[in-house]
């Protein structure tokens, strides 16, 4: 029976035997002989404090219009993401992907920039977050934070620079997504990171 490596804190010290369940913190372990054991962790609904240690979320703001007077400020207002766009050329494009279901073994960070996600067509989809820890190369997610949100299709999110992420997924046939990051993050700020299992985002 293969047994997973203990390489991130948090992940569960333990013994698999076939057909054994662990549950920690409403994660669930599946193991069955010869393959590799699946962790479920639960699909949460898109809250702001619950999101914070991963990123912000950019919600519709209701306006007069282009040429009324609008009161609020984006300049002076907290509510306002903060977009890190500084460290390159910024690349605004939108990403045509193909059903790619709610299992994951990989996450990839941007030590460089924020990035923007969100659906164009009002789909709902999920993503698998880490929080950001040591920008070293060679450091991997920490097992044990690691959290799956619904992301309705009516918002953008903004990841932190570093924030760990596997997405988007979703069981649609296809969807569009917007994606805000820079112009080379797919070549030169592309950081990923295998781990010791698979998760699958479970409802």
């Amino acid at each position: 029976m293969e047994r997973p490596c203990a390489w991130s804190i948090g992940w569960p010290q333990c013994c698999l035997a076939s057909g054994s369940y662990l549950a920690e913190n409403n994660r669930v372990e599946k193991t069955v002989m010869n393959v590799r054991p699946t962790f479920q962790i639960p699909i949460q609904r898109l809250e702001t404090a619950a999101f914070a240690p991963f990123g912000e979320i950019i919600r519709g703001r209701r306006s007069a219009g282009q040429f009324s007077n609008n009161p609020y400020d984006p300049e002076t207002s907290p509510e306002e993401p903060k977009l890190v766009l500084t460290n390159g050329t910024p690349r605004l494009w939108i990403m045509h992907l193909e059903k790619r279901g709610v299992v994951f073994k990989s996450m990839a960070r941007h030590r460089r920039t924020s990035q923007c996600l969100g659906s164009l067509q009002g789909k709902e989809w999920l993503v698998g977050v880490a929080p950001p820890n040591d920008f070293a190369d060679g450091v991997k997610p920490e097992f044990d934070r690691i959290a799956a949100f619904l992301i309705p299709g009516d918002c953008v999110i903004k990841l932190h620079v570093g924030t760990w992420h596997a997405g988007p997924h979703f069981t649609h046939d296809e969807c569009l997504f917007f994606n805000l990051e820079n112009l080379d993050t797919n070549k030169k700020d592309f950081d990923t990171a295998d781990l010791p299992t698979e998760i699958e985002m479970a409802s």
